[in-house]
């Protein structure tokens, strides 16, 4: 397989060639757009991009070593705007104009990038069409005072509305499912704590969290999570279908994880994370 990848020389010639069509010293994202090698390649040889540049005869460009939070959230609205949706982490990095390792040493998280840019956005009418693409920051307890007692439909869930006017007789032997939201690899909606478990690991990550450790016992799993740029602090989450679920003391736990917060008289120490619409501000694929 490795015969198929460029060698050293392959990528400088590219380098070059790419220089040649733009007219500068092309930048890493510049580069992989046009010549389709990947960052991943150019690295097997140099140890980042400035020194390829640098070795194929050029001056790298010095753009990239001072970068203001107005400029990463203004490519940030520009790509929103481009593809009508908010974008993941990888296809950020595949298609954006700068690393996502830059956003994060700038605002913390990439899951946090919405927030960040709708501060910058309000009241700037140029961005009245990228606004309501992005999650609306409904209050949690508006959210929650709508949320049926009896355990319904989760608000929120596009398709809740249209599955609400129609119910058939449940079969005894079958299986159910949650409401469809194609998020990634997860068809359906979460309808137990396993399916909390599963759907934070596929986004801990972009969240800031790095898993340490799940368990069976209290509390359910031990992480380390980034508070700001190269800052991380240890957290116990303890994972729950609905956070009114929750029965175990109220000062071991420090993160409660869940698909609905519905838990009206939660201790105000305990961050409460509910993933119904956390995954609002995430991309739905990575394809």
């Amino acid at each position: 397989m490795s015969d198929n990848l460029p060698d050293k020389n392959q990528v400088l010639d590219a380098i070059r060639k790419c220089a040649d069509q733009l007219g500068h010293p092309p930048s890493r994202s510049e580069f992989m757009k046009k010549t389709g090698i990947s960052e991943y390649q150019v690295l097997r040889h140099f140890q980042n991009w400035r020194e390829a540049v640098r070795a194929a005869g050029l001056q790298a460009d010095s753009t990239n070593v001072r970068l203001d939070d107005d400029t990463l959230l203004q490519d940030w609205g520009e790509f929103v705007r481009k593809i009508r949706q908010i974008p993941t982490r990888n296809q950020y990095r595949r298609e954006g104009t700068f690393s996502p390792g830059v956003f994060e040493r700038h605002f913390g998280p990439w899951s946090g990038i919405p927030t960040r840019f709708q501060e910058f956005a309000k009241d700037k009418p140029e961005w009245a069409d990228v606004l309501p693409l992005l999650p609306t920051g409904v209050p949690k307890w508006q959210q929650m005072s709508e949320i049926p007692a009896s355990g319904g439909a989760n608000v929120g869930t596009h398709a809740s509305g249209t599955l609400s006017r129609q119910r058939h007789s449940k079969l005894q032997d079958r299986f159910t499912y949650g409401n469809p939201i194609d998020f990634r690899g997860l068809r359906h909606e979460p309808v137990n704590e396993q399916g909390v478990v599963f759907l934070f690991g596929m986004v801990a990550k972009e969240l800031g969290y790095m898993v340490e450790a799940v368990q069976t016992g209290f509390p359910d799993c031990e992480a380390k999570r980034q508070v700001e740029g190269g800052r991380w602090q240890r957290v116990r989450i303890e994972f729950e279908f609905e956070s009114r679920n929750y029965d175990h003391p109220i000062d071991g736990c420090d993160v409660i994880v869940c698909w609905r917060h519905n838990w009206l008289d939660c201790p105000p120490h305990i961050e409460v994370m509910e993933l119904c619409n956390v995954i609002k501000s995430l991309g739905k694929s990575d394809e």
